[in-house]
């Protein structure tokens, strides 16, 4: 069965499958978060791909970092395994997959509303083919005002950028759309 067989769409682009063994374990993996930014999951980030069991006690799992060389990986691989051995699953594979490449694109609304409500302005728009970026307002996740400014590219962490609100004064991450 490809990724996308027999799977119903669960966010942007994330592919939950419908297959009842392969739904189970798929359930189980979407419980873990992402260490960097733990009110979401990797499934509310789109990082969490696919999941095939192959027999009773085994399954494979297959994420995509958010960006190449991506140290959050690691911890994620190990939550992933952690979950599925705790629910039986003695023999759990993690593939790491590059391509297509990971987009904001995948998130889901859902977990666009946690990251604002966690203070981090989500994502706007859509991501796009080719070197066009726009300088366009960035809504403040404290007061919602789009009197902000860009003060770094890079903020805590690679897909972040540092703004600060010229209203209310306070500094916040925005998860940069790529």
């Amino acid at each position: 069965m490809t990724e996308t067989e027999g799977a119903t769409a669960v966010g942007a682009e994330t592919l939950r499958p419908s297959d009842p063994a392969a739904a189970r374990a798929w359930d189980i993996a979407a419980t873990v978060c992402d260490p960097e930014i733990p009110v979401l999951t990797i499934e509310d980030l789109g990082v969490l791909r696919a999941v095939e069991p192959t027999a009773p006690d085994t399954v494979t799992v297959t994420i995509t970092p958010t960006y190449s060389g991506c140290p959050a990986m690691d911890a994620i691989r190990q939550d992933v395994t952690a979950a599925l051995n705790a629910a039986g699953y003695d023999h759990v594979r993690v593939d790491l997959v590059l391509a297509p490449a990971w987009t904001t694109d995948w998130m889901s609304e859902a977990g666009k509303a946690k990251l604002n409500a966690y203070g981090i302005a989500p994502p706007t728009g859509k991501a796009v083919a080719g070197p066009i970026r726009l300088g366009l307002s960035v809504k403040c996740p404290q007061c919602s005002s789009l009197n902000t400014r860009e003060l770094t590219r890079f903020g805590s962490t690679s897909c972040k950028a540092l703004y600060v609100c010229q209203d209310c004064r306070e500094p916040f991450d925005y998860f940069k759309v790529l």
